[in-house]
């Protein structure tokens, strides 16, 4: 992955707003004169395509997928918003079958991500098509994320409110990541400023450098 390039990751529960952030997000950064890019859910893609939720053993081709797409954007773009990644295949991998065989790769390409976007579960539930299992899942679902994420020792910002305070909130976010990461870019190319007095070993030359006291 290209070095500059800052990687958003959406993850949570069904009917929580994802791909509804990832787009405003990508849209109010692109008007800022931001190169980003969206990268949309592969399991949506799958569903649509096939009029069916994955088998079990389908789920690991559609977390090395959606790992794969966010991989090649931020090749090209110094911003990606990823539509979830991996984490959520393995998280309902678990869910659903009882399979935790996903986590660990799952967790290693979310690393990659620069600040991961959690979406609060205060928002209605929604039927989706194949999609979406129901209201119940949420909690469960929105539970292993965390777990795991916690586990991992990623740091996640949660994402609350309706409408535009919640698009508001994820922009706060990412605005700070991304001065964060200017500033780093920045004072990675300066030399580190370091004195080092020839005399440093000798005790009554140490106590002239003694900062005044109040």
């Amino acid at each position: 992955m290209a070095d500059q390039c800052i990687i958003i990751a959406i993850v949570g529960a069904e009917s929580t707003g994802k791909t509804t952030l990832a787009s405003g997000l990508t849209q109010a950064l692109q008007v800022e004169g931001v190169n980003a890019l969206m990268v949309p859910e592969v399991l949506r893609e799958f569903c649509d395509e096939r009029g069916r939720t994955p088998y079990p053993h389908e789920q690991i081709g559609i977390a090395q997928a959606q790992t794969l797409r966010v991989a090649q954007a931020a090749q090209v773009h110094d911003v990606v918003v990823a539509d979830t990644t991996a984490l959520m295949t393995a998280v309902y991998s678990d869910h659903l079958f009882n399979d935790q065989s996903l986590y660990a790769q799952a967790l290693i390409d979310h690393a990659f991500a620069d600040l991961t976007l959690l979406t609060a579960l205060d928002l209605p539930w929604q039927a989706d098509g194949l999609q979406r299992d129901g209201a119940h899942v949420r909690e469960p679902v929105d539970s292993l994320i965390r777990q795991h994420l916690v586990s991992a020792r990623l740091s996640f910002s949660v994402v609350a409110g309706q409408g535009a305070h919640r698009l508001g909130q994820a922009l706060l976010a990412v605005r700070q990541s991304l001065s964060a990461a200017q500033r780093a870019q920045d004072n990675a190319g300066r030399p580190r400023w370091r004195w080092v007095c020839e005399k440093c070993d000798d005790g009554d030359c140490e106590k002239q450098h003694w900062l005044p006291r109040a």
